[in-house]
């Protein structure tokens, strides 16, 4: 059995527990129904009509349905699909990434910062949810990542976590609050665990946050990397234009990737650097490398949710692949909306009381 280190029971990688005759047990965390129906969170993949589940996040069930926690995960398009092993799995922890580094298993990733959009991530089988300080950019609407401050990061953090029950979720620390020095890394990072119910942290840059990194890790808080652009520093670079190009700067971001590694981060973020440089890190790491416009020789990818659905529409960069165009179709729901009640076409009869 694995346990992600907050008192979750999970369900050991690729090797469900089960229990004989449908009856609970102690290790499985199974329960039962009064007519001995097993609930989702037990592996049940089918309802009864009406049949109310405490941990789906649903009201009612509809008869054959599927369950947003069950391990099957019917809503992927086709030719998208998960290894046998990861459908078993009802939490990703750090161990289970690894394993998938191990394995060849590629990682999902993607950002969320409330409650309703990350419940839909999860059932969707992304394998981590980051509550990114994008959120400064896609929901505050500042020019920059740098503004946000932790409480508004921890709002967002408690809203997301509140939506998930399968995928690991991780939250940035923002900026100003563990640069300065390790002892304020460790507090901001000890008030979004305890607060928000996030499963770790993520901050940016190398050997100048080592320390930091290492006393987090210390006190038991997850850390994932960030390499690479760096957003929290765009003042610095002047530019969002691909870093590392030049040798002196990729030997860097090796060598920063090697430190952080041995300060124990359990994964690595890297933001448009050359893909066959990204290549290589992930090659010389034990840990998983998560890229974002650094190719596909990565471990795994993350995208900005806004991006990736459509809703933000002046961002094109290269690495972008937009898989909805949501800005116009939520454009154009509401306009028809707004068209039916001026016309006083809405509500009609069947919509009221």
């Amino acid at each position: 059995m694995l346990c992600d280190g907050y008192g979750i029971r999970l369900t050991a990688y690729g090797s469900p527990l089960t229990a004989d005759s449908g009856q609970p047990t102690a290790d499985s965390g199974q329960r039962t129904a009064d007519n001995g129906q097993r609930f989702p969170d037990s592996g049940q993949l089918t309802a009864v009509p009406g049949q109310r589940f405490p941990d789906s996040g649903q009201r009612t069930a509809v008869a054959g349905q599927r369950f947003p926690d069950t391990p099957k995960f019917p809503i992927f398009a086709q030719n998208h699909t998960m290894s046998t092993a990861l459908k078993d799995v009802k939490r990703i922890t750090t161990h289970i990434l690894q394993q998938m580094k191990e394995d060849g298993e590629k990682i999902a990733m993607i950002t969320a910062y409330d409650f309703s959009m990350a419940r839909i991530y999860d059932d969707a089988g992304v394998d981590i949810i980051l509550v990114g300080d994008s959120a400064s950019n896609v929901m505050a609407g500042h020019e920059t990542t740098l503004p946000i401050t932790l409480d508004q990061m921890i709002y967002h953090a408690q809203s997301v976590v509140r939506g998930v029950s399968r995928a690991l979720v991780v939250v940035d620390i923002p900026f100003g609050y563990y640069q300065s020095n390790p002892t304020k890394a460790l507090e901001s990072s000890i008030r979004i665990m305890k607060e928000s119910g996030g499963h770790g942290v993520k901050l940016e840059g190398g050997t100048e946050v080592k320390e930091a990194v290492e006393k987090i890790i210390n006190s038991g808080i997850p850390v994932m990397g960030h390499l690479g652009l760096m957003p929290q520093s765009i003042y610095k670079y002047g530019t969002y234009s691909v870093r590392a190009r030049e040798e002196e700067e990729a030997d860097k971001l090796i060598a920063d990737a090697q430190v952080l590694q041995e300060a124990g981060c359990f994964a690595l973020v890297l933001e448009k650097i050359p893909a066959s440089l990204a290549e290589k890190v992930s090659k010389e790491l034990h840990i998983p490398v998560i890229g974002i416009g650094a190719g596909g020789g990565c471990d795994g990818q993350v995208l900005v949710s806004h991006d990736l659905l459509g809703i933000t529409k002046d961002f094109h960069p290269r690495f972008l692949r937009r898989y909805l165009n949501l800005y116009d179709t939520v454009k154009t729901a509401v306009g028809q909306y707004v068209g039916d009640v001026k016309s006083g076409d809405f509500p009609n009869e069947n919509e009221q009381y």
